[in-house]
């Protein structure tokens, strides 16, 4: 493995990731998680009791970008939304060293712990004085009088501070000494889609076989939504039977059917974990469910869908890194681009093919917006789908959105930039009328 490759495989396994539920309220229920085990570190308390026993009570405070995406989104295991059952269950059951998994303990004891703390008020959200798009501070407040915090920001695993009674324990912000790998932004990586494409298709099978666990996690939230138990159900319905005449039962539908399932179960509050993406299940669902759908029925081998799930992967994080990891302009439309790319390679694309299905993908969807994670997450995650094969097909075909059009350039960069530009500058103003909407209903 050269030393650009193994930088390539960083970039990946810090961003591509297991997380059990949505990410904007497994972030708090993370910051949580870790002020409860400071307090339990410095008053030398052991065990689950103190933490069941409830002689405290939580003040958290995040972003709006946090607080949109937190708000109706179902919660895993306990039938419930929001962030303030997920705080809860931070604290009863967390454990940060698990990560974006960090409710992996849940059980029945607990989320009836946390729901009564949630009856009996002792959960406070509200929105943080920051400029950070995702930041969440979480605050115990023990009945004792001892008081302890954690701080995230820029990515959804990343503490950046904790405090014990006002005085600051740790801080990794970005500075010099600290460790260089978890400092370094997705840009700071500077990739281009031409040494992506050329990574995918060169480097040793055996050093991203790894990436194949993404099918393994994300299949079986497909069909756990495809028993037509959660949100809108809409994988489930594009896949009934009674439909066909509708939707047919070609490669569009099974995929189509296949991601929207996976989301409709993250989104209601299944307790299977999602491979993530940037930071979100539902993009990394996107991502890998039309690559592994088209694997599945065309029959392709584990090195060929390893290769194009990497593609598809490393598209969409390269994307992300214009847009930071939460904006106005929904994710889907960054992770059904890297799934269009997955499928240009499968299907036998070259660099130009993928360079043109972005270019499709851009010229299509770009404007899709984020109100908040839900349920209905799965409509648009079924919309992306559509356009990735779409956008595919017209690529295979030699079929391009002239650089004439609208913000496409004849430089794939360039264009790349042009769609970063408008979902994290131009589309501020759509972000706060659309936080200021949610939070007025």
């Amino acid at each position: 493995m050269t030393a650009r490759e193994a930088e390539i495989i960083e970039l990946i396994r810090k961003e591509v990731k297991p997380a059990l539920g949505c990410t904007e309220p497994i972030a708090v229920a993370l910051a949580v998680a870790k002020a409860m085990e400071t307090v339990e570190e410095k008053c030398g308390l052991s065990g689950p009791d103190w933490r069941m026993e409830g002689a405290y009570s939580l003040c958290i405070e995040v972003s709006g970008n946090i607080l949109k995406n937190g708000m109706g989104v179902g919660i895993p295991g306990t039938g419930m939304v929001g962030l303030h059952i997920a705080a809860a269950l931070g604290a009863v059951c967390g454990k940060s060293s698990y990560g974006l998994e960090v409710l992996n303990d849940l059980d029945e004891d607990s989320i009836a712990k946390a729901k009564e703390m949630v009856e009996a008020k002792d959960v406070t959200v509200g929105l943080a004085e920051t400029d950070h798009k995702l930041y969440v501070k979480a605050t115990v407040l023990c009945k004792d009088g001892h008081s302890a915090c954690a701080v995230i920001e820029d990515d959804h695993d990343n503490i950046v501070e904790t405090w014990f009674d006002h005085a600051q324990l740790t801080s990794s912000h970005k500075c010099e000494g600290a460790d260089a790998a978890a400092q370094k932004s997705t840009l700071d990586y500077k990739l281009t889609v031409r040494e992506i494409v050329d990574f995918a298709s060169t480097v040793a099978y055996e050093d991203i076989e790894f990436i194949l666990e993404s099918r393994t996690l994300n299949m079986a939230l497909a069909e756990e939504g495809l028993k037509g138990k959660y949100g809108l159900k809409v994988g489930y319905a594009i896949n009934l039977s009674a439909n066909k005449e509708v939707f047919g039962e070609d490669f569009l539908s099974y995929a189509m059917s296949l991601t929207a399932a996976a989301s409709d179960a993250r989104m209601a509050g299944c307790t299977l974990a999602a491979m993530s993406n940037s930071g979100s299940g539902n993009q990394g669902i996107t991502v890998t469910m039309p690559v592994i759908a088209y694997s599945k029925k065309y029959g392709t081998d584990d090195e060929r869908l390893a290769r194009a799930l990497v593609l598809s992967h490393l598209i969409a994080i390269h994307i992300k890194g214009y847009l930071g990891k939460l904006s106005a302009l929904c994710g889907c439309v960054i992770a059904s681009t890297g799934s269009s790319c997955g499928l240009v390679y499968l299907r036998g694309g070259d660099y130009e093919q993928i360079c043109a299905a972005i270019k499709n993908m851009i010229g299509n969807i770009t404007g899709m917006v984020c109100d908040g994670a839900k349920v209905g997450c799965a409509m648009k995650v079924a919309s992306g789908v559509s356009s990735a094969l779409q956008s595919a097909v017209l690529a295979r075909e030699g079929i391009c959105i002239s650089e004439h059009d609208g913000i496409i350039e004849k430089d794939i960069e360039k264009t790349i930039r042009n769609l970063g530009r408008i979902g994290s500058v131009g589309m501020q103003n759509t972000d706060n009328m659309i936080l200021d909407i949610m939070v007025c209903k």
